[in-house]
């Protein structure tokens, strides 16, 4: 494409007060009206003096800046142009924002995780946001740290990465054929180390996939399995005994330590069966994959060394791997094969998933590394406060808007309904639109052939669905 020749720009002004330049949100902010936001914030938010009052609005505004792509507190400017303030009451002023959350303490941030787990099981009610929640389920955990700069930022250090920050632990659920959300979310100093708090976030997260599936009204069937899965850095048997206990089975991966050394050394060698794995290659007349990856397991009790009620008895998966090393002279050969091992533990019965599929769902653990991404590619993006509080608060404003697009996206559905919050933004939020009125109401005039022209009108009949017909 290129500029016009025959009708060049001359010129640029901003004085149009009918534009908007995120009409999406008037239907996304509806979904969140209906899973009662505003209601909830101002029932359960008690933050105190004059800086907390309407703190329904208030948080709305935050969550609504946060969809529109606002990622500081003085981006949540972006909801006071053209013509918001007809089509939205109270869009705050930054300052009034950033004010609002200087006044949270310990308590209120609390609070405001009562509100974000009673909005997500009320947009799981109202939206295709988690259908399938009464099949199997999977739930997995996972800390990253989000860097920060200047000296005066509560709580920040330096952690396992080196990266002097903050550190965001969340439990995310997925069920089957749905993007994950974020059911549970904690902040904490960015020099703590990874397991700490974990084993109450796990039971957070599984009492809200309890809840959920309570709301789903899944039927007289028995639900679905929940599976818990982690890294090494939640091996432990607080964590471990925690979602055994809550009735989830668990895909812990666990540190080469020498009782699993010595277990992995005790597996027969015609128990390793290869595994689809990179670069592998389907044989069709063999029927098998072609890889250099294999996979095999053995019996295990984990943390054997503890009390008997803290001993877990489940299966060791190993998955073994060539280590190619870089340093043997070309054309010297090795006297044997050396592999590189990687294991975890599983508590799912060999009947429900045998090795092979035991090892290939561990792995999609790795989809929590893509939520991590997404919210510090936006919300997460700076931790705007130098108070600790304030700093929590915003993470889990920035989770209510998380599940909030992920609920735009379900509602609009085709290909969205995977999309990650970048594209989501794209395609139905930041939209230009003419706001005009008409007989008392308003009426938003979108671009013409716009492509995504479908997914928006069915988020927004969603949203605001035609009034029933009557009969007479």
């Amino acid at each position: 494409m290129q500029l016009s020749h025959s009708r060049p720009v001359a010129s640029a002004c901003f004085d149009d007060p009918n534009l908007v330049a995120s009409a999406g949100l008037v239907p996304v902010m509806k979904l969140a009206e209906d899973a009662g936001l505003r209601r909830l914030a101002d029932e359960r938010l008690t933050v105190p003096t004059d800086k907390g009052a309407n703190a329904g609005l208030k948080l709305a505004s935050l969550v609504g800046g946060m969809v529109a792509g606002a990622d500081s507190i003085d981006d949540m400017a972006v909801l006071r142009h053209g013509g918001m303030d007809r089509v939205f009451d109270a869009c705050y002023a930054p300052s009034t924002l950033g004010s609002f959350l200087r006044k949270f303490t310990f308590g209120h941030v609390r609070q405001l995780d009562a509100v974000a787990s009673r909005v997500l099981g009320n947009l799981a009610a109202s939206t295709p946001l988690l259908d399938g929640i009464g099949n199997d389920v999977l739930v997995d955990v996972d800390d990253t740290i989000i860097e920060v700069h200047g000296h005066a930022k509560q709580g920040a250090g330096f952690g396992y990465s080196g990266v002097r920050g903050l550190n965001a632990l969340l439990g995310t659920v997925t069920a089957a054929g749905q993007a994950p959300v974020i059911a549970a979310q904690r902040l904490r100093k960015g020099s703590t180390c990874s397991p700490r708090g974990a084993a109450r976030l796990v039971a957070d997260t599984l009492a809200a996939v309890t809840r959920l599936r309570q709301r789903a009204d899944a039927g007289a069937g028995a639900p679905g399995r929940v599976l818990l899965r982690a890294d090494s850095a939640f091996y432990n048997s607080a964590v471990v005994t925690t979602a055994v206990a809550a009735g989830a089975e668990v895909s812990v991966t666990v540190r080469l330590d020498k009782r699993v050394k010595a277990a992995i050394a005790a597996i027969g060698e015609d128990a390793w069966v290869t595994i689809q794995y990179t670069d592998a290659v389907f044989d069709e007349q063999a029927q098998r994959w072609i890889s250099v990856a294999e996979v095999a397991e053995t019996p295990y009790i984990a943390f054997a060394s503890k009390k008997k009620s803290e001993r877990v008895t489940g299966r060791l998966v190993v998955r073994r791997i060539p280590d190619l090393d870089p340093k043997a002279a070309p054309g010297q050969a090795s006297l044997f094969q050396a592999w590189r091992f990687h294991a975890f533990f599983t508590t799912t019965p060999a009947e429900t998933a045998d090795t092979t599929v035991a090892d290939k769902t561990h792995r999609g653990h790795a989809i929590i590394e893509n939520v991590n991404a997404d919210l510090k590619s936006s919300a997460l993006a700076h931790m705007p406060s130098g108070s600790f509080s304030a700093n929590s608060a915003w993470l889990v404003c920035a989770v209510l808007a998380f599940n909030l697009t992920r609920a735009a996206a379900t509602s609009a559905g085709g290909d969205l309904t995977r999309a990650t919050t970048p594209t989501i933004r794209r395609t139905l939020i930041n939209i230009p639109a003419r706001v005009a009125s008409s007989a008392r109401r308003l009426h938003l005039h979108l671009p013409q052939r716009w492509p995504w022209q479908d997914a928006w009108t069915a988020l927004f009949a969603r949203a605001y669905p035609p009034p029933a017909a009557t009969t007479t």
